[in-house]
């Protein structure tokens, strides 16, 4: 089991918050460094909490999936059980929530226009996949719990308060 979260989190995640950002900041010569004022110093402070929320979102989704749902985070190796608890009662996607949060504390705190560029363009590609495609598997898969989660669940911006499935 854990063989295959650590290959589902090597291909895809790993290689979105880490690689990428990687190979884009050789491609444009950036390099980390403590901004020169208060102003670039802010906004790498700024980014911080992004990048922190965004590494707790992940990994309580990626612990919630392998715990509770019996799968992983890949596409090709899905948790079998409807997984809506932990930061799933908040939010439908709190794992690509939370790499986007990644992405833009990663630009941030480098202060590269280049890596705010990579994490506009990785939510917008989620924001047209996750409905055209994710959302309708899942409706598929689950059923009428996926449809009754929905209808109380935002796809990203979390609720204030846990949705608890009726019994």
């Amino acid at each position: 089991m854990v063989v295959r979260h650590l290959l589902a989190i090597a291909v895809l995640p790993f290689t979105v918050t880490v690689l990428v950002p990687y190979w884009i900041a050789q491609r444009c010569q950036v390099s980390p460094a403590l901004g020169g004022s208060a102003g670039p110093l802010a906004l790498q402070a700024a980014g911080l909490a992004p990048l922190g929320l965004g590494v707790a979102l992940f990994v309580a989704s990626v612990w919630r999936f392998a715990s509770e749902g019996k799968g992983t985070l890949a596409p090709w190796d899905p948790p079998p059980a409807f997984v809506v608890h932990g930061p799933y009662q908040f939010v439908r996607n709190p794992m690509i929530s939370g790499v986007v949060l990644i992405l833009f504390g990663e630009a941030l705190v480098l202060l590269s226009p280049a890596h705010g560029a990579w994490a506009s363009s990785f939510l917008a590609l989620n924001l047209l996949y996750i409905p055209l495609v994710e959302e309708p598997q899942l409706e598929r898969r689950f059923g009428d719990a996926y449809r009754e989660y929905r209808r109380h669940v935002r796809r990203f911006i979390p609720r204030l308060t846990p949705w608890r499935s009726a019994p």
